[in-house]
């Protein structure tokens, strides 16, 4: 499969029906104002500089309006429903945008013109991006049908369970038989039904280098209700894999609670999982509302700012900040920046962590916690991008790595950017032990199931009536 050549295609379709969509819109608005325009068509039209000012402008335009939707993302999973609706969506809102900021201006007949202009814009700028589109992902689909383009899968199991999903697989779609390379043993797996249809490839130890080297682009987890216990090892090992597909056999409460859901009537039922992420656009906005929100408080603070300067100063001999490393996005360390709230050197040797009556903690210290304003200079942190607003608070390696000995599935944290506050953070506050992190983690991984921008403005409402109230742990 090539992705980068199908998305070439894509954008190039999309720059072309921008561009045409241009031209015979351009022509319409001129010909609507004079009917004598076909008479000098080289003069009105051909020396315009409009035109071609639109010709550069409309696709750079229509490219960008498509990336920031998302449009462009997993070209090779898409559906003509859903193709449909994304395009109608965009050219709906681009074609608005667009319409009041450089028609309302023009020359018509009558006020009813900007309404005739609007619907053939739209009417155009859809159609003639959409049918393209149609074209592409009908011939994707029908290529993957066929079994010319298939996605190489691996099947984690190999008793019983796993080899009825495998023959059942590919009795319904035969084609998908070449595309699945072999299997995974699990622990306490004896049975191994599976070996006659398929290569072993390895242990369920190995299958994050597996899925590497074999370049996998599916699994499905086909193990008995007994050995559910291994899908949290099993998502935790691909977890900063976003683009490998995760399917699992359901069970009967699966079914009666919905969590079944397939695309086409003869496949089989799986239950498609995924780590949640935010839509191309709403990255764009957690973006640029990490900037101006920090810009803001920046300003807005800076009597806070000064006055818990002077406050550590006064609390205790040393510096007023205190920088630490922490692992962020894609376990990269960083500098987290703070206001020292502890004497100096209050950490030697083995990192440890701080408790409520923590004698290392200077008054001023206390008081900063307790209103999180130890934290206010990460918006520092955030402005130079290590960091969010919202996120998973970043911990240090010493604590990570005692962390995933018990909660492996933690390392799913470092696939978002850490934040200034959290869901844990809001609900559970600090924590004074390694138990405590663990019991804090299930917000966090709450969070990342449900990451939206809605969720991160709630977080940041809550994280001010706890500064405001005094009430943080």
């Amino acid at each position: 499969m090539n992705k980068t050549r199908k998305l070439f295609f894509y954008v190039l379709f999309d720059i072309l029906s921008a561009a045409l969509t241009w031209t015979i819109f351009f022509i319409y608005r001129k010909y609507n104002v004079d009917r004598t325009l076909f008479e000098h068509f080289d003069v009105s039209i051909l020396q315009d500089s409009k035109l071609y000012i639109g010709l550069v402008v409309l696709p750079l335009y229509w490219v960008f309006l498509h990336t920031f939707i998302g449009a462009y993302t997993n070209p090779f999973k898409k559906s003509r429903l859903r193709e449909l609706e994304i395009t109608l969506l965009t050219t709906f809102l681009g074609t608005l945008a667009f319409f009041f900021v450089f028609i309302l201006d023009d020359i018509v007949n009558s006020p009813f013109d900007y309404i005739k202009y609007f619907f053939i814009l739209l009417f155009l700028q859809f159609f003639l991006t959409y049918i393209p589109r149609l074209l592409i992902t009908t011939i994707t689909i029908n290529r993957i049908n066929s079994g010319k383009i298939g996605f190489r899968t691996l099947v984690v199991g190999s008793d019983i369970v796993a080899l009825n999903v495998y023959q059942n697989i590919i009795k319904q779609t035969p084609y998908v038989e070449k595309y699945i390379l072999g299997y995974i043993q699990v622990p306490e797996d004896q049975d191994e039904s599976i070996a006659s249809k398929l290569p072993c490839l390895g242990t369920l130890s190995d299958l994050n280098f597996i899925v590497k080297e074999h370049q996998i682009n599916e699994l499905i987890i086909a193990v008995q209700n007994g050995k559910r216990k291994f899908i949290e090892t099993i998502i935790t090992s691909i977890g900063d894999n976003r683009n490998l597909a995760l399917k699992i056999i359901p069970q009967s409460q699966d079914y009666l609670i919905g969590n079944v859901k397939i695309s086409a009537i003869l496949q089989e039922p799986l239950i498609s999982v995924s780590t949640k992420d935010l839509p191309v656009w709403q990255h764009f906005i957690k973006r640029f509302m990490d900037i101006t929100l920090s810009i803001f408080a920046i300003i807005v603070l800076l009597p806070v700012y000064i006055f818990c300067a002077i406050g550590v100063k006064l609390s205790s001999k040393g510096p007023i900040f205190y920088l630490q490393e922490r692992i962020g996005l894609n376990s990269k360390p960083f500098k987290i920046i703070k206001f020292r709230s502890m004497v100096v050197n209050a950490e030697t040797g083995t990192p440890q962590l701080s408790s409520k009556h923590d004698p290392r903690i200077t008054k001023f210290g206390h008081f900063m916690r307790k209103t999180r304003l130890d934290e206010i200079p990460q918006f520092v942190n955030v402005l130079l991008g290590s960091m969010s607003l919202v996120g998973p608070r970043p911990e240090r390696q010493f604590y990570i790595d005692q962390i995933v000995k018990v909660a492996p599935h933690y390392k799913l944290l470092l696939t978002v950017k850490p934040g200034m506050t959290s869901w844990g953070q809001v609900k559970f506050g600090y924590a004074e032990n390694i138990d405590e992190m663990i019991e804090r983690l299930k917000w966090d991984i709450l969070y990342l199931d449900n990451i939206s921008l809605q969720t991160d403005i709630k977080i940041l409402i809550y994280t001010v009536l706890i500064v405001l109230k005094g009430t943080g742990k």
